[in-house]
This record gives C-alpha cells, sequence and structure tokens, in this order.
C-alpha cells in the first residue's frame, strides 16, 4: 500500500468515527494521535471546542520515565500520565478516539495505561 492510500484511508476511517462522537465537559474526548517518533492524547471538549489537558512522549515527565517516544511503553507511560492528570481534574469517564487508526499496538498501549490509571471508555 502506498503512503497516500495509507493516508486517505486513515482519513476515511477518522470522518466516519467522528460522525457519531463528540466530547462534552463532562466526559470529554481521548484524541489520540501518532506519528513514527512520538504519540499524543489530548482530552477535548467540543462543546466549547477546548482542549482541558494533554500528555505526549516530549511532556516533560513522561520523557525522564521513557528511552524512545516511538514504542509500546511509551505509549503505555503516555496513556498512565493524561489519566492521572484527568483524575486530578475530576474526570472519569471519557470516549475514546483512536483518529482512524487501528486500535492496536501503540494505540492500545495508550488506551491500557488510560484505563489503568482510572478512566473508563
Amino acid at each position: 500500500m502506498e503512503r497516500k492510500e495509507k493516508v486517505a484511508a486513515r482519513e476515511k476511517r477518522k470522518k466516519r468515527i467522528r460522525k457519531t462522537i463528540s466530547g462534552t465537559a463532562g466526559k470529554p474526548r481521548l484524541c489520540v494521535y501518532k506519528s513514527l517518533r512520538q504519540i499524543y492524547a489530548q482530552l477535548i471538549d467540543d462543546s466549547q471546542d477546548k482542549v482541558i489537558t494533554a500528555a505526549s512522549t516530549l511532556t516533560k515527565e513522561v520523557m525522564a520515565t521513557i528511552k524512545c517516544g516511538g514504542n509500546v511503553e511509551a505509549a503505555k507511560k503516555v496513556g498512565e500520565h493524561i489519566g492521572k492528570k484527568a483524575a486530578g481534574m475530576g474526570i472519569s469517564q471519557v470516549i475514546f478516539d483512536r483518529n482512524g487508526f487501528k486500535y492496536h499496538g501503540r494505540i492500545k498501549a495508550l488506551a491500557d495505561g488510560a484505563r489503568e490509571a482510572g478512566l473508563q471508555f
């Protein structure tokens, strides 16, 4: 599969997913993005178009505990970190938005880490 085809397929999945899900202040959307070297997660309130909080492999607290940002262990740490930040803000339930990525590997690891930290989805 060529790169353009892969990106187009992800965009198609993303559109299909985003038609049905939307975050609120009480139950924000946990949006995930991954690149080859990093992984990012944001809690988004779609009713006000605001990012509530975010975490990534570039966050200082996470960066200190990982060796490389593009692997499953780093994704799990990011999930745990965003879960702890959300718990500190009184958020326990979220809607998981995999952003068109397949639920496998790093995306699954981030979700598992967030669940271990107390988020429910």
